[in-house]
Protein backbone atom coordinates (compact mmCIF):
# COMPACT_ATOMS: atom_id res chain seq x y z
CA UNK A 1 0.00 0.00 0.00
CA UNK A 2 1.35 3.68 -1.11
CA UNK A 3 1.28 6.76 1.33
CA UNK A 4 -2.75 7.58 -0.51
CA UNK A 5 -4.12 4.68 -0.45
CA UNK A 6 -3.43 3.93 3.71
CA UNK A 7 -4.94 7.59 4.48
CA UNK A 8 -7.71 6.46 2.78
CA UNK A 9 -8.29 3.59 4.49
CA UNK A 10 -7.42 5.14 7.72
CA UNK A 11 -10.28 7.67 6.52
CA UNK A 12 -12.59 5.00 5.90
CA UNK A 13 -13.13 3.69 9.20
CA UNK A 14 -14.20 6.85 10.60
CA UNK A 15 -16.37 6.43 13.67
CA UNK A 16 -17.93 9.14 15.32
CA UNK A 17 -18.63 6.49 18.40
CA UNK A 18 -15.18 5.54 18.74
CA UNK A 19 -13.85 9.36 18.52
CA UNK A 20 -16.13 10.26 21.90
CA UNK A 21 -14.77 6.96 23.31
CA UNK A 22 -11.01 8.07 23.12
CA UNK A 23 -12.03 11.44 24.48
CA UNK A 24 -13.54 10.10 27.34
CA UNK A 25 -10.13 8.48 28.09
CA UNK A 26 -8.50 11.36 27.59
CA UNK A 27 -7.17 11.29 24.23
CA UNK A 28 -6.87 14.71 21.95
CA UNK A 29 -9.30 13.52 18.99
CA UNK A 30 -8.63 17.05 17.31
CA UNK A 31 -7.84 15.26 13.80
CA UNK A 32 -8.70 11.53 14.64
CA UNK A 33 -11.35 9.15 12.45
CA UNK A 34 -11.94 6.59 15.49
CA UNK A 35 -9.88 3.70 14.42
CA UNK A 36 -9.47 0.85 16.56
CA UNK A 37 -5.64 -0.17 17.15
CA UNK A 38 -6.36 -3.94 16.44
CA UNK A 39 -7.29 -2.83 12.84
CA UNK A 40 -3.52 -0.11 13.06
CA UNK A 41 -1.98 -3.07 13.83
CA UNK A 42 -3.47 -4.92 10.98
CA UNK A 43 -2.53 -2.06 8.50
CA UNK A 44 0.71 -2.38 9.68
CA UNK A 45 1.52 -5.57 9.19
CA UNK A 46 0.29 -5.55 5.55
CA UNK A 47 2.56 -2.67 5.17
CA UNK A 48 5.34 -3.88 7.39
CA UNK A 49 8.75 -2.13 7.69
CA UNK A 50 8.42 1.69 5.57
CA UNK A 51 10.79 4.18 7.08
CA UNK A 52 9.78 6.99 4.03
CA UNK A 53 6.20 5.76 4.11
CA UNK A 54 6.48 6.50 8.10
CA UNK A 55 7.54 10.36 7.69
CA UNK A 56 4.53 10.77 5.41
CA UNK A 57 2.21 9.70 7.72
CA UNK A 58 3.62 11.26 10.45
CA UNK A 59 3.56 14.63 8.22
CA UNK A 60 -0.31 13.97 7.89
CA UNK A 61 -0.62 14.62 11.05
CA UNK A 62 -3.70 12.37 11.58
CA UNK A 63 -3.91 10.96 14.71
CA UNK A 64 -4.04 7.41 13.72
CA UNK A 65 -1.71 7.81 10.83
CA UNK A 66 1.16 9.18 13.41
CA UNK A 67 0.18 6.05 15.78
CA UNK A 68 0.91 3.62 12.09
CA UNK A 69 4.16 5.29 11.45
CA UNK A 70 5.70 4.54 14.97
CA UNK A 71 4.31 1.34 14.18
CA UNK A 72 5.64 1.19 10.58
CA UNK A 73 8.76 3.02 10.64
CA UNK A 74 12.22 1.28 10.79
CA UNK A 75 14.15 1.77 14.85
CA UNK A 76 17.45 0.87 12.60
CA UNK A 77 16.98 3.83 10.18
CA UNK A 78 15.31 6.37 13.14
CA UNK A 79 18.04 9.17 13.80
CA UNK A 80 18.26 11.32 17.44
CA UNK A 81 16.41 14.47 15.14
CA UNK A 82 14.03 12.60 13.91
CA UNK A 83 13.28 11.01 17.28
CA UNK A 84 13.19 15.09 18.95
CA UNK A 85 10.97 16.40 15.94
CA UNK A 86 8.26 13.48 16.77
CA UNK A 87 8.11 14.17 20.59
CA UNK A 88 7.54 17.71 20.48
CA UNK A 89 4.70 16.71 18.72
CA UNK A 90 3.32 14.65 20.97
CA UNK A 91 -0.27 15.66 21.69
CA UNK A 92 -1.80 12.53 23.14
CA UNK A 93 -0.50 9.74 25.73
CA UNK A 94 -1.87 7.41 23.92
CA UNK A 95 0.48 8.44 20.82
CA UNK A 96 3.25 8.82 23.32
CA UNK A 97 3.36 5.34 24.40
CA UNK A 98 2.52 3.69 21.00
CA UNK A 99 5.53 5.63 19.55
CA UNK A 100 7.62 4.76 22.09
CA UNK A 101 6.58 1.09 22.56
CA UNK A 102 6.94 0.18 18.87
CA UNK A 103 9.61 2.53 17.66
CA UNK A 104 11.60 4.49 19.78
CA UNK A 105 12.54 1.76 22.66
CA UNK A 106 14.00 -0.27 19.90
CA UNK A 107 16.30 2.40 18.46
CA UNK A 108 19.64 2.28 19.54
CA UNK A 109 19.37 5.74 21.52
CA UNK A 110 16.69 4.65 23.86
CA UNK A 111 19.15 5.08 27.11
CA UNK A 112 19.85 8.45 26.28
CA UNK A 113 16.42 9.50 25.82
CA UNK A 114 15.51 8.25 29.12
CA UNK A 115 18.19 10.18 30.64
CA UNK A 116 17.38 13.51 28.82
CA UNK A 117 13.68 13.83 27.90
CA UNK A 118 12.52 13.24 31.94
CA UNK A 119 14.32 16.38 32.88
CA UNK A 120 12.21 18.04 30.34
CA UNK A 121 9.73 20.36 31.07
CA UNK A 122 6.93 19.68 28.46
CA UNK A 123 4.57 16.43 29.18
CA UNK A 124 4.56 14.47 26.67
CA UNK A 125 8.20 14.84 26.32
CA UNK A 126 8.65 13.28 29.99
CA UNK A 127 6.16 11.05 29.78
CA UNK A 128 8.08 9.45 26.90
CA UNK A 129 11.30 9.37 28.70
CA UNK A 130 9.47 7.46 31.58
CA UNK A 131 7.57 4.93 28.74
CA UNK A 132 10.85 4.18 27.08
CA UNK A 133 12.00 3.51 30.46
CA UNK A 134 9.59 0.67 31.19
CA UNK A 135 9.68 -0.37 27.42
CA UNK A 136 13.35 -1.29 27.86
CA UNK A 137 13.01 -2.84 31.56
CA UNK A 138 10.33 -5.41 29.62
CA UNK A 139 11.99 -6.50 26.10
CA UNK A 140 15.63 -5.43 26.07
CA UNK A 141 17.33 -8.29 27.34
CA UNK A 142 21.04 -7.46 26.67
CA UNK A 143 20.90 -4.31 29.70
CA UNK A 144 22.51 -4.45 32.76
CA UNK A 145 21.25 -4.12 35.87
CA UNK A 146 23.84 -1.43 35.82
CA UNK A 147 21.82 0.62 33.22
CA UNK A 148 18.89 0.13 35.43
CA UNK A 149 20.45 1.08 38.57
CA UNK A 150 21.30 4.85 36.87
CA UNK A 151 17.50 5.28 36.28
CA UNK A 152 16.35 4.95 39.95
CA UNK A 153 17.58 8.69 40.79
CA UNK A 154 15.49 9.26 37.90
CA UNK A 155 12.16 8.35 38.76
CA UNK A 156 12.94 9.84 42.27
CA UNK A 157 13.67 13.27 41.52
CA UNK A 158 10.50 13.34 39.07
CA UNK A 159 8.31 11.84 41.32
CA UNK A 160 7.22 14.86 42.58
CA UNK A 161 5.43 15.99 39.38
CA UNK A 162 2.76 16.33 39.81
CA UNK A 163 0.73 15.78 36.32
CA UNK A 164 -1.34 12.82 35.89
CA UNK A 165 0.18 12.03 32.79
CA UNK A 166 3.75 11.93 34.22
CA UNK A 167 3.19 10.53 37.66
CA UNK A 168 1.90 7.29 35.76
CA UNK A 169 4.38 7.07 33.90
CA UNK A 170 6.93 7.83 36.76
CA UNK A 171 5.21 4.19 38.19
CA UNK A 172 5.03 2.56 34.83
CA UNK A 173 8.77 2.87 34.65
CA UNK A 174 9.57 1.85 38.49
CA UNK A 175 6.88 -0.98 38.54
CA UNK A 176 8.61 -2.35 34.92
CA UNK A 177 12.16 -2.13 35.97
CA UNK A 178 10.88 -3.87 39.75
CA UNK A 179 9.62 -6.69 37.63
CA UNK A 180 12.75 -7.05 35.77
CA UNK A 181 14.54 -9.72 38.11
CA UNK A 182 14.66 -10.37 41.92
CA UNK A 183 17.97 -7.82 42.62
CA UNK A 184 16.19 -4.66 40.98
CA UNK A 185 13.10 -5.60 42.34
CA UNK A 186 14.50 -5.23 45.88
CA UNK A 187 16.18 -1.82 44.74
CA UNK A 188 12.92 -0.46 42.91
CA UNK A 189 10.76 -1.63 46.35
CA UNK A 190 13.57 0.38 48.39
CA UNK A 191 12.95 3.21 46.23
CA UNK A 192 9.01 2.68 46.41
CA UNK A 193 8.92 2.50 50.02
CA UNK A 194 10.87 5.66 50.45
CA UNK A 195 8.19 7.02 47.99
CA UNK A 196 5.63 6.02 49.86
CA UNK A 197 6.66 8.10 52.96
CA UNK A 198 7.09 11.39 50.80
CA UNK A 199 5.49 14.85 51.50
CA UNK A 200 4.90 14.74 47.86
CA UNK A 201 1.38 13.55 47.14
CA UNK A 202 2.34 12.74 44.05
CA UNK A 203 5.72 10.28 45.01
CA UNK A 204 3.18 8.74 47.80
CA UNK A 205 0.61 7.35 45.18
CA UNK A 206 3.42 6.51 43.18
CA UNK A 207 5.64 4.88 45.58
CA UNK A 208 2.06 2.83 46.86
CA UNK A 209 0.63 1.71 43.96
CA UNK A 210 4.31 0.62 43.15
CA UNK A 211 5.28 -0.77 46.17
CA UNK A 212 2.14 -3.23 46.42
CA UNK A 213 2.99 -4.62 42.98
CA UNK A 214 6.46 -5.40 44.00
CA UNK A 215 5.95 -6.87 46.92
CA UNK A 216 3.23 -8.94 45.63
CA UNK A 217 4.03 -12.89 46.39
CA UNK A 218 2.18 -13.49 42.92
CA UNK A 219 4.63 -10.98 41.08
CA UNK A 220 7.86 -12.20 42.80
CA UNK A 221 6.91 -15.41 42.07
CA UNK A 222 6.42 -14.90 38.90
CA UNK A 223 9.82 -12.93 38.88
CA UNK A 224 11.60 -16.22 40.42
CA UNK A 225 10.01 -18.40 38.10
CA UNK A 226 11.52 -16.07 35.22
CA UNK A 227 15.10 -16.09 36.50
CA UNK A 228 15.40 -19.71 36.66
Amino acid sequence: MNYKEIIAKIKSFHNPKNIAGMARFGINVKNAYGVPMPELRKLGRMIKKDHQTAKQLWASGIHEARVLAGIIDDPKQVTPKQMEEWVKEFDSWDLCDQCCMNLFGETGFALDKVVEWPKRKEEFVKRAGFAIMAVIAVHNKQLKDSDFDKLFPIIKRESTDERNFVRKAVNWALRQIGKRNMELNKKAAALALELKNSKSKSARWIGTDAYRELTDPKILKRIKDKGR
